[in-house]
C-alpha cells in the first residue's frame, strides 16, 4: 500500500529510488495558447547521476527556503514525489509553482500523482495561494495528467520559468 507523507530535507537521498524513464510517443508545442501535437516515438531514459544531483539540489533549495515536498512511499521505497516551490508568482503574487513532480515508472496511472498534487494543493491554499503554476514537460503523459487535474494553458507565462524551460507547457490550476 502506498502512503503519502510530507518529506523532510534529509529525505533528498531517496530521490534515487525514482525511475523517471518512459516511452514518449507524443509531445506538444504551445503556439499562441494552442497545443500542437507532434509525434515523438522515443524512449526517455532514467536519470544519470548528474541529473539526480540537479533534481536533489532543486529539492533541497526549495525545502531550505520554505517549500514543501510530499512523497509516495511503498514501505520505505519512494515511488513518487512532488515539490511546491516557496516563491509566490504572477501579477497578483497569488501563484505557487509545482517545481518537481515524478512518479516512478511502474507506479504510474494508479492515482499517486493526484494524491501528491492534492497534498501540495492543500499546503498552497494554507499559504494563501489561489493558483498552482505548472511548467510541465511537453510529453503527452505530463500534459494529459495536469489537464485531467483541471489545469489549463496559462495566458500569463512566467518569464523566469519560461527562460529555464522554454519547451515546457505552462499551465495554471485554480485552487
Amino acid at each position: 500500500m502506498v502512503s503519502i507523507i510530507q518529506m523532510k530535507l534529509e529525505d533528498s537521498y531517496r530521490i534515487h529510488d525514482i525511475d523517471r524513464s518512459e516511452t514518449i510517443d507524443l509531445i506538444y508545442k504551445c503556439k499562441n495558447g494552442v497545443l500542437e501535437e507532434i509525434t515523438a516515438g522515443h524512449e526517455c531514459p532514467n536519470w544519470k547521476e548528474d541529473d539526480y544531483y540537479e533534481i536533489i539540489s532543486r529539492y533541497e533549495y526549495e525545502l531550505k527556503n520554505g517549500g514543501t515536498a510530499f512523497g509516495a512511499y511503498n514501505g520505505d521505497k519512494l515511488v513518487g514525489f512532488g515539490v511546491l516551490a516557496h516563491k509566490f508568482r504572477g501579477k497578483e503574487n497569488n501563484q505557487l509553482q509545482i517545481d518537481l513532480m515524478y512518479v516512478t515508472r511502474e507506479y504510474r496511472r494508479q492515482g499517486i500523482g493526484s494524491q501528491i498534487l492534492d497534498a501540495l494543493s492543500k499546503v498552497a491554499i494554507q499559504k494563501g495561494a489561489k493558483y498552482l503554476y505548472i511548467s510541465s514537460t511537453e510529453t503527452n503523459s505530463a500534459v494529459k495528467f495536469y489537464s485531467s487535474y483541471g489545469s489549463t494553458i496559462t495566458s500569463e507565462i512566467d518569464e523566469e520559468l519560461f527562460e529555464k524551460e522554454p519547451y515546457d507547457i505552462h499551465m495554471i490550476k485554480k485552487l
